[in-house]
């Protein structure tokens, strides 16, 4: 074992100098000789060998190190190489030639070449001695051979040899490096036996199954079906990689979306006394609310929609902004209050896409500093196509006013964002395209003599709605800007995307050249090791149309950045930053506007060393051209940016500055010269010149559609040379991931259809998945953290490689984690956590920065481009790690090429322009030498010889000089669910297989959607170039395509599919494991649909020859003469022979073999036929007797004949059946055909309509099991439904030995309650207790008495409460539950987050949840919903700590409709759709086949394996003639009476211009229609209706129920807004007795009076004798017998009189409640309930246009008659009057100055009003000039008011407008606006404060105006409430405030208020005038003498004013005054007595 090291060359030294190297591995290290003076190349040429004594590892290291030699001083470093031998370990022999890093880590110039091999012991890495380092050509054999030492070593001229027989070879040099994946040290072993002697062997890659096999021993992997998803696009192979089955791209198309915003009200906005109005703006389109007069907290309520029309990205970008203004009008404009914005897509991501009940905060664009500028609290949704919203339920929600709780921002955001800068800067671009005609540019030229740019780009950046633009750099191909473009915006901000565009600047209009969108998640990390947005400066690639420059040109949009590119338009250099501001400093610029600045470039390097990249590409076949474009030559083209690109690459710039740059770059007026070469060939390696297209070739013809180009043996190669920053590592880490991905999908994948085939251990193939997972992971961390110095890594490159490892790594862990959970009976659950897995790893491997461009493949027919693929680059990437290659590189990939831009959507883009067999590798010129290593073996090489004989050149084409005849057998068995092409809804299906250049179709099979062609389509002598080896692994795909034949004109498209057959080479033996292979579902792709599954199987068999005959034949052509070679045919008789009959009937079809085709059993089918229903007319005439035909498999069975289709649409017979032999697999199972005709006259029939059932396996029947102990049944429905407990009474289970069941109800408590038998905690699942023995009895009594003793809140009275009490405690219910299942859910993710969900953990899983809201399975829902007290449930057994809710009897509100909590009703009785007519090519096919129902069959299957058990028909009364459908009742017409109640409906879209509806009801039933247009409730969104209507109707003839909404309309007629449908026969006949719904006690009298006409008694007799139960058996004691179990009630009932009767009415109902526990025929009934039905409009399929809560109820009318409707008209509000009298005021803040003295004072008066009647405010008399603050009125408001107490709501009847028809009813809170202000003469009154008050929860007032603070509004929260309808009369103290300049809350006064409310019959008997006005007068207050104006009193006015202020200043001046006059006198008289001093007079 050794390992040897040839060190050959340093290059690119600096300087001149003495060098040395020393080379080191395992601790012991060579020194080189010394080179003297060599400049800037060493040649070293040594050879250094290591004897290795135990096996290299991968990860040893190999290190060598150059230094400058001194003799002197000690030797100076240069830099180091260091590599990894993981390579050598599976190479054996490597060529590495790399740059050196020096000290720090950084890449330097200097890069050393060396060669290295390794020998291990075992041979295992292949043999060879030392003396192989050749590299001279070698001759041997006589033959001349040319090795290249750059390229792999393939032979050039051995035309005999076969195979690449080594004896051609001196030599193999590194070999593959092209499949190695994750096989790092496995070992490999040399399979080329064949070869002779001691030749070196060459090391192929091979078949990783088989390596495996061998390595693992495991089973052999073909004994593992593939399952049919993955069968293609499974990658077993080495040298092919997937092809992509989805051929249509999604993006670009336009989706209907709908965004509702609704504006419910706004706070604490900035601002003294404003009117604001909220402006709603979504891109260009605003709505206003109306304006609300003088509040800071105006109240809206008012729902907008926003419908638009666009492709989803667009839709997405769009800004939704949200502005408050103030004081806007006709006239003015208004002034901004404050903002808040998003982007649509925001709100499209949160959890069923809406923001519910947020409050959205505002912010100043024009002043950053100022902080919060109010709160809007609104609704938001977005609604796509096909998405249902669940509004949260809309009742009497409690406000939710905690605001800094509910923020309208999204999960993980912080609710205190600060403003940030982003800072966009762009550097320069490169690659424009020309943007005007060459025309007029010629003219200038000729005339000027100028010759310019033809392009003048600017960018445009795009963020949060504000754009800013660089300047416009004219006439240049490649601008420079070095300009940053600032936008300043909230952090993190709420708009995902920002676009950056190059435009054309141009007098007309500027076009985008190109657009690249930046999103700011994958740029940045909110974690908590997170980093801000970063990116660049990086290189963005920008895509489009095609670069020839046309005035209008069709695919502008793709330029726009709709829709995927098809071209290379430009790339620019840009970078981003984010700076967060902090907003207190001063010199902060204030504004968000967008400012340009300048800043200084940047250095070339700063991006990346430039490299020289290599691009190979080799069409190995080109085939299903499409034969429009069959008849002229065609060629191929192959571009890298603008590198190779010859008709509209880049035109140069006019200064040849870059001339390196443009290396491969052809020029427009050079390219005479050679074709395909470029005009600085010599500058490079002087070697190679571009050849980017193939020559072109005329096709031939494959069959009706499809054309080929005949690449026989000579396959077209291209190559390309150019120059790009080397920023490989961004995609080998992508590339990394993307691999773990796929690996991890695919694995998903397998599982999936493992558990959808019910095979066996789903959980070990997933634990296997979740190991490979983590091995993953780990190994993604260990090698992304290479090269981290490399040149022009960038921030974002190091901070998203940190935090890609971190997520790997826990990602890793996380796998571990659960892979150790994954049980059988968790697979499900682990599944989905798996999934998300996959959804952050392709996250995450989405790189932002982008590096090399795609690659383009156009398809050119005479010079014009036809269609294209587009490749991205990382996928072809080479890299030396296999785990860093990208997946297709250097692999043969299946390309489908397609149209470009919209030409492609719709059916244009399914129809595939050519499918290409292509090789592709890309990667460093110096690593080239691989990249022809993937190709299938067998060519040879055929270059453009030219130049010097050695040069590597790579190939202009190669000669393939291997063939192998294979012959492929398709097995068409059958397909199922096609796609109906034609009009009458069926197609005429038949499928095309295609294979290399050859197909072949099945027979066309008439009228079907599930063909079965049963037929083997056999392609003979099929050649396919290549080693047989290599075939046998990677054989090419199939294409399977299926066509509708039409009589006249071309088949049409139903749908595509791909395969790959199975291959037996002529050695193999035809048997099992692989042979005879199985067949598979393949499913069936129409553009992104799904349009069906094929199940077929493919083989391909090799033909063979004899060896002897060949060996001859060769000999014979070395001596010239030509015996007669018959290659292939001789061979025939080894195939396995093609079975089975040939039929004579079906002529030369040949069906699929025996051992192949399914085996077959004998079944029995039954059918049920009830009736049609809602026959549309079939070509205009009506339908009249129509009959069924049922078929499956070739047999079939036809109805009785409807004799008159309108008397009776049902059948007369109800069952019959046919036998048939099906498939003993029931996957396999053909889809059953039921199709409905028409006879007509003279025998003629007419199709109306056809179904196809696609899968019978839930018809299929399974006889009860007798031998089931019913006991244990009952428990297991027991623990599993959180048993028994429907708001019963305290039930409790006990277990009796005689196997009955008692279910106990205990009598004595009255209080209907739920006892605490669920217990809920960490540990336990719920679980119900069954046994429960005494003294635990006694605990639970004991608790209750505990409980009993809490103060009840207030009791009901039972005449109070009505049927809207019944309902809001019902939905309270609702809401708690939701929130309770919510808070579960919560709890059981933060629990699965640390040890994702330890099996016995909260199992509440969203079905079984004991506290599921309707959404789970309806046992548990119904019973914990039902359910009282269930905080009791939660909070486990502890004493309840909140008062108890007062009992009131419940129903249940579901929110959803009846029909989707029930399985549709069809418990017996199914519907099935009839469709007809094409099918619809929308994206959505659901919502496109809605138009194609023409009618409904309503029946049954049942089919089961013959002979059936006779125990069926021993049962007692068992009718032979109805077989499997016993007990059906009989279908004769029946007539009922319909009673349908409309509760209310919420969310209507709005239907009038002012953005409101007026909506009313309209019901349809059969002929029967009820209008209620009388009754339309004025303006109004969210209508109480609260009426119930009666319709007689006649089943089955009347049996579809529609409800409209529709919006009345003054002039014109009404709209309708929405419907809904409901089918009533189906809940008619349910077996879950839908007529009437079971209330849940039994009552005779009230609220709660039993509204069904049978009584509970009555309805249990008749339950039991149909169900043939023994029962109902009445005992004493309050107990009742039912099957085998024993129910325990009270027996008690009390009249309206109160007096108490004996019945055994609740005893029954009890039964009732619990019918599923009865074995065998029980099932759940249905409750009291109401349900919640979506309103939807056909115009706007799909869409919800509102909800409507409803519910139906239905008498037969051969019964007794039903009672009256109950009331359920709405509450009419009760009117009240509030008194409010002003008492006092204090410390009001002084406003005003005197004129005369300055004097601070303010003349006082107070305001108030209720919300909503700002026009009714009332004013208090001024108190003139308070000094103090205080002010004395004693005067009273009057506000009456009309109130409903239920919701809390005052309600407000008035007209909008002037214009206004009639009144429209606001429902408002109630709340009392107080305001104090300062009175003014000649302005304005100035507002001083104010104070609202919620009249249901407001805090007590101070006793005194000492005690009154601020604090009482600023923490609100924490202070005790009362409400004035419960205390009535309320007096205190309360603190007026107002926002100062910083925007703080200030104390501006207080009032003494006095709050009496009364209702208005109480105020009517007690009158009171307003102010101080008779009756009861207030008496006046006594108010201080300053207060009356000054001119009354002048003097003592003076006095007061200005002694009392200024005494001390009038003293002071006085005594200042006094001072001067001294000092005067004294001035005034020193010079006298000076004067007499001197002269001494």
């Amino acid at each position: 074992m050794a390992l040897v090291i040839h060190l050959k060359t340093v290059t690119d030294l600096r300087g001149k100098g003495d060098r040395i190297a020393k080379v080191a591995f395992r601790g012991l290290s060579f020194y080189t000789r010394v080179l003297e003076n060599c400049e800037d190349e060493a040649r070293f040429d040594e050879t250094f060998r290591w004897p290795v004594a135990s096996k290299i590892d991968g990860n040893e290291m190999l290190e060598i190190q150059v230094f400058n030699y001194s003799k002197v001083f000690s030797n100076r470093l240069i830099g180091t190489f260091r590599m990894v031998l993981q390579k050598v370990v599976e190479e054996a022999q490597l060529e590495v030639s790399d740059t050196l890093i020096d000290d720090n880590n950084t890449a330097i110039q200097t890069s050393v070449t060396i060669e290295i091999k390794y020998q291990a012991m075992d041979g295992t890495v292949g043999a060879w001695s030392d003396g192989e380092f050749l590299e001279v050509p070698n001759d041997r054999d006589g033959f001349q051979f040319e090795t290249d030492s750059l390229l792999s070593g393939h032979s050039q001229g051995s035309g005999v040899s076969l195979g690449r027989s080594s004896a051609s070879l001196p030599f193999r040099k590194a070999g593959k490096g092209v499949f190695s994946a994750m096989k790092l040290g496995k070992v490999r072993s040399n399979k080329d036996d064949h070869k002779k002697g001691d030749e070196p062997a060459v090391l192929e890659t091979e078949d990783l199954d088989r390596r495996a096999m061998r390595l693992g021993g495991a089973l052999d992997p073909d004994t593992i079906s593939l399952a049919s998803v993955t069968a293609v696009t499974t990658n077993v192979s080495n040298k092919r990689s997937k092809p992509d089955i989805k051929m249509e791209p999604s993006a670009g198309r336009p989706v209907d979306y709908q965004i509702s915003v609704t504006v419910i009200e706004a706070r604490q906005l900035v601002g003294l006394n404003m009117d604001p109005v909220v402006c709603v703006e979504i891109g260009e389109e605003k709505k206003y609310t109306s304006m609300k007069e003088s509040t800071n907290c105006p109240y809206y309520n008012e729902y907008f929609v926003f419908d638009f029309h666009v492709p989803p990205d667009v839709m997405f970008d769009k800004i939704l902004k949200l502005s408050v203004i103030h004081s806007k009008n006709l006239l003015r404009s208004g002034t901004l209050v404050g903002t808040f914005k998003l982007d649509v897509g925001t709100i499209y991501s949160q959890p069923e896409h809406q923001f519910y009940h947020k409050w959205a905060m505002l912010s100043d664009p024009d002043d950053i500093t100022a902080g919060c500028k109010g709160y809007i609290k609104c609704d938001i949704a977005v609604v796509g196509k096909g998405d249902n919203i669940k509004t949260p339920h809309k009742a009497n929600e409690t406000d939710e006013d905690d605001i800094e709780g509910n923020l309208l921002l999204p999960e993980g955001v912080p609710s205190e964002r600060q403003w940030a800068r982003f800072y966009v800067k762009i550097y320069r671009a490169e690659g424009l395209p020309k943007m005007n005609t060459s025309i007029m540019a010629n003219v200038k030229k000729a005339f000027i003599g100028e010759n310019k740019d033809l392009v003048d780009p600017y960018v445009q950046v795009s963020f949060a709605g504000q754009k800013g633009k660089t300047s416009v750099q004219k006439s240049s191909y490649e601008p420079i800007w070095n300009e940053q473009i600032v936008f300043t915006e909230m952090f993190p901000p709420l708009c995902k995307r920002m676009k950056v565009q190059i435009r054309d600047s141009d007098k007309v209009n500027d076009v985008a050249i190109g657009t690249h969108f930046i999103d700011l998640r994958k740029i940045a990390n909110d974690g908590d090791k997170g980093f801000l947005p970063t990116m660049g400066p990086a290189w963005v690639n920008m895509y489009g149309s095609t670069r020839n420059y046309t005035l209008m040109d069709e695919h502008q949009d793709l330029n726009e950045g709709l829709g995927e590119g098809v071209s290379f338009r430009a790339r620019l250099l840009i970078s981003i930053a984010v700076e967060i501001l902090d907003t207190t400093s001063a010199e902060i610029v204030s504004s968000t506007e967008v400012h340009v600045e300048g800043m200084s470039n940047i250095s070339e390097s700063s991006t990346g060393k430039v490299e020289e990249f290599f691009l190979f590409g080799a069409f190995l076949e080109a085939t299903m051209i499409d034969r429009k474009i069959g008849d002229k030559p065609i060629n191929f083209e192959v571009t890298i940016g603008n590198y190779g690109n010859q008709i509209d690459g880049v035109s140069k710039p006019v200064s040849k500055k870059k001339k390196k740059k443009e290396g491969g770059e052809s020029d427009e007026e050079d390219s005479e010269l050679i074709q395909n070469s470029s005009d600085d060939e010599a500058e490079d390696d002087g070697d190679l010149v571009s050849v980017s297209s193939t020559p072109p070739m005329k096709p031939v013809i494959t069959d009706r559609n499809y054309f080929h180009l005949p690449y026989f043996e000579k396959k077209p190669c291209i190559y390309i040379k150019s120059w790009w920053q080397d920023q490989r590592r961004r995609l080998y880490n992508a590339n990394i991931m993307d691999k773990i991905a796929d690996k991890l999908e695919e694995g998903l994948n397998d599982v999936q259809e493992i558990i959808k085939t019910e095979k066996a251990y789903p959980e070990r193939r997933l634990r296997g998945v979740l190991e490979e997972l983590s091995t993953g992971c780990s190994r993604f961390v260990s090698l992304a953290n290479k090269d981290q110095n490399q040149a022009g890594r960038t921030k974002l490159d190091r901070e998203r490689l940190k935090s890609c490892m971190r997520e790997l790594e826990s990602m890793g862990q996380q796998a571990k984690i659960i892979r150790s959970q994954v049980k059988r009976n968790t697979v499900r659950d682990k599944l989905k956590l798996v999934h998300n897995f996959l959804q952050k790893l392709r996250f995450l491997a989405d790189e932002p920065q982008h590096s090399i461009p795609d690659i383009f493949i156009w398809m050119m027919s005479n010079n014009k481009r036809i269609a294209y693929a587009r490749i991205p680059s990382k996928d072809i990437l080479y890299s030396i790690v296999d785990e860093e290659t990208g997946k297709d590189c250097g692999k043969v990939k299946a390309v489908f090429l397609r149209l470009p831009g919209k030409k492609g959507f719709g059916p244009a883009g399914w129809t595939v322009q050519a499918k290409m067999e292509m090789y592709l590798w890309l990667g460093l010129n110096k690593q080239r030498k691989d990249f022809l290593s993937g190709l299938p073996n067998g060519f040879e090489e055929n270059k453009a010889v030219k130049g010097s004989g050695l040069q590597a050149v790579p190939p202009i084409s190669l000669i393939y000089n291997m063939k192998q005849v294979f012959q492929l057998r398709a097995h068409m068995y059958q397909a199922r669910s096609l796609f109906a092409a034609d009009s009458s809804g069926l197609s005429d299906p038949f499928a095309r297989v295609f294979f290399s250049t050859h197909s072949q179709v099945t027979e066309v099979l008439n009228e079907t959607l599930c063909p079965t062609w049963d037929q083997l389509l056999v392609f003979d002598n099929v050649e396919l170039f290549g080693e047989a080896s290599e075939l046998r692994d990677d054989p090419p795909i199939i294409v399977i395509e299926i066509y509708d034949q039409d009589t006249v004109g071309k088949a049409e498209f139903i749908g595509r599919t791909f395969a790959k057959p199975i291959t037996k080479m002529s050695d193999e033996h035809y048997g099992p494991p692989r042979f005879p292979p199985q067949l598979e579902y393949y499913q069936i792709y129409r553009g992104n649909c799904t349009a069906g599954d094929l199940l077929a199987a493919f083989e391909l068999l090799q033909i063979p020859y004899d060896d002897e005959e060949i060996r001859r034949a060769l000999l014979a052509v070395h001596d010239f003469a030509v015996p007669q070679i018959k290659v292939g045919m001789a061979g025939k008789a080894e195939l396995p022979p093609i079975d089975g009959p040939t039929d004579m009937d079906r002529g030369p079809i040949l069906p699929v073999p025996m051992g192949i085709r399914p085996v077959l059993s004998r079944y029995r089918i039954e059918v049920l036929f009830w009736g049609l229903r809602d026959l549309k007319r079939v070509n205009l005439a009506q339908v009249d007797r129509p009959r069924v035909d049922i078929e499956c498999a070739g047999k079939g069975v036809q109805s009785a004949l409807i004799q008159n289709y309108k008397k009776n649409p049902n059948f007369s017979t109800l069952v019959k059946w046919f036998e048939v032999d099906l498939p003993e697999n029931e996957l396999l199972h053909p889809p059953l055909n039921i199709r409905v005709v028409d006879c007509r006259a003279f025998g003629r029939y007419t199709l109306v309509g056809s179904h196809a059932v696609t899968t019978l396996r839930k018809f299929i029947y399974s006889p009860p099991d007798k031998n089931a102990n019913n006991w244990s049944t009952a428990a297991r429905l027991m623990n599993g439904f959180m048993a028994l407990t429907n708001g019963t009474p305290n039930s409790r289970t006990l277990s009796r030995p005689s196997g009955e069941i008692v279910v106990n109800m205990e009598p004595e408590v009255p209080v209907k309650k739920m006892e605490t038998m669920v217990k809920l905690d960490a540990t336990s699942d719920a679980v119900v207790k069954v046994d429960v023995n005494d003294e635990d009895k006694d605990k639970e009594k004991k608790k209750k008495k505990k409980k009993g003793e809490e103060p009840e809140e207030e009791e009901h009275d039972e005449s109070m409460l009505d049927w809207w009490s019944k309902y809001f405690a019902s939905i309270e219910t609702l809401m708690e539950l939701l929130r309770a299942q919510e808070a579960a859910q919560a709890e059981a993710e933060e629990k699965e987050d640390l040890e994702i969900a330890a099996e016995g953990a909260a199992d509440i899983k969203p079905d079984e949840s004991p506290i599921k809201g309707t959404k789970g399975k309806e046992k548990a829902k119904d019973k914990a919903k039902g359910s009282k007290d269930k905080k009791k449930g939660q909070a486990g057994d502890g004493p309840e700590k909140k008062p108890s809710k007062p009992k009131i009897d419940e129903l249940l509100v579901y929110n959803k409709e009846l029909e989707h909590e029930y399985d549709n009703f069809e418990d017996w009785l199914h519907t099935f759709n009839l469709f007809r007519g094409k099918a619809g090519d929308d994206d959505d096919q659901a919502m496109a086949d809605d138009d194609r129902i023409v009618g409904r069959f309503k029946g049954s299957l049942c089919m089961y394996k013959l002979p059936l058990s006779d125990e069926i028909c021993r049962d007692a009364g068992f009718d032979p003639n109805m077989g499997t459908f016993q007990n059906i009742p009989h279908n004769d017409p029946i007539n009922v009476l319909v009673r349908v109640y409309v509760v209310r409906a919420t969310d209507l879209h709005p239907a009038d211009i002012n953005g409101k509806a007026d909506p009313y009801i309209c019901i349809k039933l059969g002929k029967s229609e009820i209008k209620d247009k009388e009754n339309y409730i004025s303006k109004q969104l969210n209508p109480v209706f609260g009426k119930s209507f009666d319709i007689e109707a006649t089943f089955p003839m009347e049996s579809m129920l529609t409800v409209s909404v529709y919006d009345w309309d003054l002039v014109g007629t009404d709209d309708l807004i929405g419907e809904t449908k409901i089918d009533l026969e189906n809940r008619y006949y349910s077996k879950h007795r839908a007529t009437c719904g079971i209330a849940s006690n039994y009552s005779v009298h009230g609220y709660n009076v039993w509204r069904d006409p049978m009584k509970p008694t009555q309805i249990l007799a008749k339950l039991c004798k149909e169900g043939k139960v023994d029962g109902p058996h009445y005992g004493p004691g309050g107990r009742v017998k039912v099957a085998n179990r024993i129910f325990l009630g009270p027996t008690e009932i009390e009249d309206e009189n109160g007096l108490k009767k004996q019945t055994d009415e609740h005893l029954a109902l009890t039964v009732l409640k619990h019918w599923e526990e009865i074995p065998r025929m029980g099932c759940k009934l249905i409750p009291e309930h109401v349900e919640t039905r979506p309103l939807l409009n056909p115009d706007k399929p799909g869409i919800e246009q509102g909800r409507i809560e409803m519910w139906v109820d239905m008498f037969p009318m051969d019964m007794p008659a039903p009672g009256p409707a109950i009331d359920i008209s709405p509450r009419k509000p009760k009117r009240y009057e509030l008194r409010v009298i002003i008492w006092n005021t204090d410390e009001v803040i002084l406003e005003d100055d005197d004129y005369f003295t300055g004097e601070k004072s303010s003349d006082i008066f107070v305001r108030g009003w209720l919300k909503g009647q700002q026009e009714d405010k009332q004013d208090t008399d001024v108190h003139y000039h308070s000094l103090t603050g205080e002010g004395n009125f004693n005067w009273r408001f009057v506000f009456p008011f009309d109130y409903l107490l239920a919701e809390e709501k005052i309600v407000i009847s008035k007209k909008e407008s002037m214009f206004s028809w009639d009144e429209t009813e606001y429902k408002i809170p109630a709340r009392l606006t107080m305001q104090v202000w300062d009175a003014d003469h000649f302005s304005a009154d100035d507002f001083l404060g104010a104070i609202e008050l919620d009249l249901n929860r407001f805090p007590r007032g101070a006793k005194t105006a000492k005690q009154c603070s601020i604090d009482m509004i600023l923490n609100e929260q924490e202070l005790p409430t009362i409400s004035i309808f419960k205390q009535k009369r309320v007096k205190g103290w309360w603190p007026f405030v107002a926002r100062d300049e910083n925007d703080e809350l200030e104390l501006t006064g207080k009032v003494e208020a006095e709050l009496h409310l009364m209702t208005a019959e109480e105020a009517e008997k007690n009158p009171v005038g307003l102010g101080r006005n008779e009756p009861d007068p207030l008496e006046k207050p006594n108010r201080p003498d300053t207060s009356f104006i000054w001119f009354m009193n002048p003097l003592k006015s003076i006095r007061y004013f200005i002694w009392h202020n200024y005494r001390w200043l009038i003293l002071k001046v006085l005594v200042v005054v006094l001072l001067l006059l001294l000092l005067g006198l004294f001035l005034y008289s020193i010079p006298g007595y000076l004067v007499k001093k001197l002269l001494g007079a």
